[in-house]
């Protein structure tokens, strides 16, 4: 049901320091260690449930990218944060001046962002391992939503491609990546959300903090280490906009789990302190969106 990773996807170092261990506040209640890697800091679940077992931990309703629930006051403000963060990824892939507006969403989850793309005029499909969710996303957009990311849609390559929130759950890291250049055009881009364990939030709630999300999150990037996955593979990162709405809705979270219940007040406190050090601090927002381009 679980397996150990002997080596750093990035680096290939085998030598890790633990770091801290987390709690599944979503689905099971287990715990998991984080462990970071003494070379190159990249800090990764270990040990994890492997691919084969890793669903389980992602059946429950308070998993809300794949059941789309409304339940709760933050569940509630989760959906209407959506809507706003929905246009403001529209407004950004439009801005890359894509000609044939030819898009795949990795992870598309229900279908949401694939369907505003569609309304917008985008050619969508999307992969999605979870096949309630995959069905869902398919009835939305009536266009091609595969399982696996690396058997889908060979020979073709797409303008956009988009990871919401997706890179830190993948079990086959390297290949992936190496997919994802594949699938991508010359001067296609490449747009890669991910929370940020540097941020000051990550720091303030520690082994509470929200965005851990073990074991579901197998990996924790920052920007060096997304960057040297990225150049790994012969892929430079060209900009990094800020996600600021995320430090609210993690902090919400995290107060909860630390706490025993959601301090409203407490949490958009820590939220707006965490984009002002942000601002002040080298871009460590909590979620950074990382626009990637082939390297020349």
């Amino acid at each position: 049901m679980y397996e150990r990773i002997g080596n750093c996807p990035i680096c290939g170092s085998d030598q890790f320091t633990n770091l801290m261990i987390c709690q599944d506040y979503t689905v099971t209640q287990e715990s998991f260690a984080i462990v970071e890697c003494k070379k190159c800091r990249f800090k990764l679940t270990n040990p994890r449930p492997t691919q084969e077992n890793a669903g389980r931990y992602y059946q429950s309703e308070a998993y809300i990218s794949h059941s789309n629930t409304t339940r709760g006051i933050v569940n509630q403000l989760y959906h209407f944060a959506r809507k706003f963060t929905l246009q403001k990824k529209l407004k950004l892939i439009n801005s890359l001046g894509s000609e044939k507006k030819r898009l795949l969403d990795v992870g598309c989850g229900t279908g949401t962002f694939l369907e505003v793309c569609q309304k917008s005029g985008w050619n969508v499909n999307g992969t999605e391992p979870d096949a309630k969710a995959r069905g869902l996303a398919h009835t939305r957009v009536k266009s091609q939503v595969e399982e696996n990311l690396l058997s889908a849609f060979p020979g073709e390559t797409f303008e956009t491609i988009t990871l919401w929130h997706v890179l830190e759950h993948i079990h086959q890291l390297d290949e992936s990546v190496k997919k994802l250049k594949k699938l991508l055009t010359s001067n296609g881009t490449l747009l890669v959300a991910v929370p940020n364990c540097e941020s000051y939030d990550a720091k303030l709630y520690r082994e509470k903090w929200a965005a851990y999300d073990v074991p579901r999150h197998l990996y924790h990037f920052s920007p060096d280490t997304v960057r040297a996955l990225f150049l790994k593979h012969r892929l430079i990162i060209q900009k990094i906009i800020p996600m600021e709405l995320d430090a609210y809705y993690i902090s919400l979270l995290s107060s909860r789990y630390r706490d025993g219940k959601t301090d409203y007040w407490q949490a958009f406190r820590n939220g707006r302190a965490s984009n002002q050090w942000a601002e002040e601090n080298g871009n460590n927002y909590s979620s950074l969106i990382y626009l990637i381009k082939s390297k020349a």
